[in-house]
């Protein structure tokens, strides 16, 4: 699972640093709304699915331990 979580954090990363690039192009209300309804929703988002991903994967290990 660790490779899904590094996936996913990098994708976000380069997410990330697209938009910002489009902010320099796309610089208007509209713009605006867009951040404010999907991207500031969308790190913490991840951010949270990355932390549930590492609590599952300690889970599941110490499931794996326990049955062995």
């Amino acid at each position: 699972m660790s490779a899904s979580q590094n996936r996913l954090a990098g994708l976000t990363n380069d997410l990330r640093a697209e938009w910002e690039q489009t902010k320099h192009y796309w610089n208007d209300a509209k713009s605006q709304e867009f951040e404010q309804r999907f991207m500031s929703e969308l790190i913490p988002a991840v951010n949270q699915t990355i932390s549930t991903i590492e609590s599952l994967e300690l889970v599941l290990t110490k499931l794996r331990n326990d049955c062995e």
